[in-house]
């Protein structure tokens, strides 16, 4: 079972890295991405256009929504770490004021057990 998905999993590259060079980005480029040679992407693209025909590739309208959409998930992940990190701040003062609480509590009750023993 796990043959199968890395079969539809590579199919998934294949045609992902097909789009891009349908899309107008250069052949090398795609490549030098996928860390196989221009020759295997033109074969991709080939495969790609047999299987979804030859106008299969994603509109202009569909290239610019699809690019909003990654920014706006781009943003929505810089405004989500960015919280995180505020998060592991207050979590972090959190941790040192309750150690220095911890330890007034146990330097006080020390003293009240020293003041109880002298008298």
């Amino acid at each position: 079972m796990a043959v199968i998905s890395r079969s539809h999993t590579f199919k998934e590259i294949r045609y992902k890295a097909a789009r891009e060079a349908l899309t107008g980005i250069k052949v090398g480029v795609v490549a030098r991405k996928y860390d196989v040679s221009p020759k295997t992407i033109r074969n991709w693209v080939k495969g790609y256009q047999e299987t979804f025909g030859a106008d299969a590739i994603p509109s202009i309208d569909e290239q610019l929504d699809e690019a909003r959409r990654v920014a706006e998930l781009e943003e929505k992940l810089d405004l989500a770490l960015k919280a995180l990190g505020e998060k592991e701040i207050e979590n972090n003062i959190l941790r040192e004021l309750l150690k220095k609480s911890k330890s007034l509590s146990m330097t006080g009750s020390t003293s009240l057990r020293r003041s109880s023993i002298r008298e």
